[in-house]
């Protein structure tokens, strides 16, 4: 008689698996249900949004690129200069890039500074939606509440 030898484990796809022999059967949550949204990809949202809401009443926007970074790089103090201010100094929500040969005008919203200064997501919409105006006000030169009336009444 011959003693049987077990066969050979299969490769690693059989680890993965519970000791029923199933594994995951997907994801936890399907695609249109916000938790499998990022917050990153929420927040651009909110900037799309926000952006797509101002183009249609100042279709001079539509050559602007709205665009979110995750914190103010070095000299991004808001104020202009290029100089760092140095700590305790106000960290900016937003900034603006003025054209510069062929690339457009930019106006960025710093991901992380709102964040941090909104619990909800209705607070985060607002705020997100007040620096867009602000620095749209600022790139033509007018006043927040003439870009949006409702500017600082939420």
């Amino acid at each position: 008689m011959s003693s049987s030898v077990p066969p050979p484990r299969p490769p690693d796809r059989a680890r993965h698996r519970d000791r029923h022999g199933r594994g995951m059967r997907g994801p936890v949550a399907p695609p249109q249900v916000p938790l499998a949204v990022s917050r990153a990809a929420s927040f651009d949202d909110l900037v799309r949004d926000s952006a797509e809401r101002l183009e249609r009443q100042w279709p001079q926007l539509s050559s602007v690129v709205f665009g979110v970074q995750e914190v103010p790089g070095p000299g991004e103090d808001g104020s202009g200069d290029g100089a760092f201010d140095g700590p305790g100094a106000p960290v900016p929500l937003g900034g603006l890039v003025p054209a510069r040969g062929d690339r457009p005008d930019q106006v960025v919203v710093y991901r992380r500074p709102v964040e941090l200064r909104s619990k909800t997501r209705d607070e985060r919409a607002l705020l997100v939606h007040e620096v867009v105006v602000e620095q749209v006000a600022e790139l033509l030169g007018l006043a927040p509440e003439s870009v949006d009336p409702r500017y600082g009444q939420d």
